[in-house]
């Protein structure tokens, strides 16, 4: 599939259409309207996006919650980057004088600074190439999730082939990438969604399917050797109770832990409980770089993972496909076009 967006010279232009908010918020502090085009530092290339992704953290930032979000250095009273979006994929259109990975006409996809755009910047550390096969929308909500998926199985799971693997929120943005990549690595997945999402995963290869709404996930009639718990909604000792007594659990996300911390504490008390158990309790941050975002490139290619796109809105129906995500109403992910189809 070929798409093609607007051509876009830099230099000719001042201004550039965006999702714009000043200040934090719900989805109704969002606006599209004309604004300055990103400027770049040597090690940034310019991107002029095709599509771009609507994920978790997105909606973190432009709300500003929870409020260690702020305190991480996004703006404590108002949002530093005004143009919200991570999820990127698109063209080079001009690199920084230090860019070596990259050269104008290359098609990239990764994490980018303010997607929701027609024009973007990005570290040249957090982009692969786009496999060729895999169009622009699929292309532009695969990072973020992706990674985080592929790093909490890998690098931080320990996934093996054969290995009983449990994925808490599989119908969600991680959740759908780790119940592919997981099976693709050999591992008898199960995922946990609700009954009426229950056919997306087992669309994306599930093994088994628990609907938690009738399900008990934690009954204790099967050990699991990994837990990815991408929903944050269950107590951790309630968890232990389905990992194996060498298993891995590992604390992706988390929105149920208030307006200060979102879910830290709990990932914080499974930190502190794991040194005395024989089970592996633990939690991450994303690594955002490109040798992850390669691996998930291969993956692609290779037609093992494919993004589950909920569907595609353009940039002025992004505040209506933010509130859907936070309301649940979301399967996979959304992805926005920016440029046009032909």
């Amino acid at each position: 599939m070929t798409t093609t967006g607007p051509t876009i010279t830099p230099g000719t232009d001042t201004s550039m259409r965006a999702v714009v908010q000043s200040r934090y918020g719900s989805a109704d502090v969002l606006e599209v309207k004309a604004t300055a085009r990103p400027s770049l530092t040597p090690t940034q290339v310019l991107v002029e996006v095709r599509a771009a992704g609507i994920d978790r953290g997105t909606w973190h930032l432009v709300t500003g919650l929870p409020y260690a979000v702020r305190l991480a250095g996004y703006g404590l009273t108002r949002p530093r980057q005004p143009v919200p979006g991570l999820d990127v994929a698109g063209r080079v259109v001009a690199v920084g004088s230090e860019v070596t990975r990259f050269a104008v006409g290359d098609d990239v996809f990764g994490i980018a600074d303010g997607s929701f755009a027609e024009l973007a910047a990005a570290e040249q550390d957090k982009l692969a190439a786009k496999p060729a096969d895999v169009s622009w929308e699929e292309a532009g909500v695969a990072a973020v999730s992706g990674i985080t998926a592929l790093q909490s199985l890998t690098d931080v799971g320990r996934l093996t082939s054969g290995q009983k693997v449990l994925v808490l929120g599989a119908s969600g943005g991680v959740g759908s990438y780790a119940v592919q990549i997981a099976k693709a690595l050999g591992a008898e997945v199960t995922g946990v969604a609700s009954g009426a999402k229950a056919d997306l995963v087992r669309s994306l290869g599930a093994h088994h399917v628990i609907d938690y709404t009738t399900t008990d996930v934690a009954d204790g009639s099967t050990a699991y050797d990994l837990i990815i718990d991408t929903g944050g909604n269950t107590p951790v000792r309630r968890l232990r109770q389905v990992l194996a007594p060498n298993g891995t659990l590992v604390i992706v996300g988390g929105e149920n832990g208030g307006r200060w911390t979102g879910g830290a504490g709990r990932q914080i008390r499974a930190l502190a409980l794991s040194p005395f158990t024989s089970q592996r309790l633990t939690a991450f941050v994303s690594k955002e770089h490109h040798e992850p975002i390669e691996r998930l490139a291969q993956l692609m290619d290779a037609g093992n993972v494919v993004p589950a796109v909920d569907r595609v809105v353009d940039l002025d129906q992004v505040p209506e496909a933010l509130s859907d995500l936070d309301a649940g109403r979301v399967r996979g992910k959304i992805a926005v076009r920016v440029g046009s189809a032909e």
